[in-house]
């Protein structure tokens, strides 16, 4: 009956995604505390997590931190997580 589940860093988004099918979006699942990495390090794991999720033509996709996000968090490394998705998603 949801549209969407959220999902922590512990999960993985594609075995997540084989246990529900294409029912409802996924929506997480980066660890916040990877906003304290270099950029570099940053950009590896959108990549992962966006490649973990797959194919995305027939399931919805929400990319977002798998918990809240630190108050003491570089505002740049918010910007560095972004542009990556953003970068990778477009070459899927």
């Amino acid at each position: 009956g949801c549209d969407a589940i959220g999902c922590d860093w512990t999960t993985d988004l594609g075995l997540a995604r084989q246990r529900v099918g294409h029912r409802v979006a996924l929506q997480g699942n980066v660890d916040p505390m990877t906003l304290f990495a270099s950029p570099d390090k940053i950009a590896a794991e959108a990549r992962r997590v966006l490649d973990s999720f797959g194919d995305n033509s027939m399931g919805g996709h929400v990319f977002n931190l798998g918990h809240g996000i630190s108050q003491f968090t570089p505002p740049e490394n918010v910007s560095a997580l972004v542009d990556a998705v953003h970068s990778h998603s477009r070459r899927a």
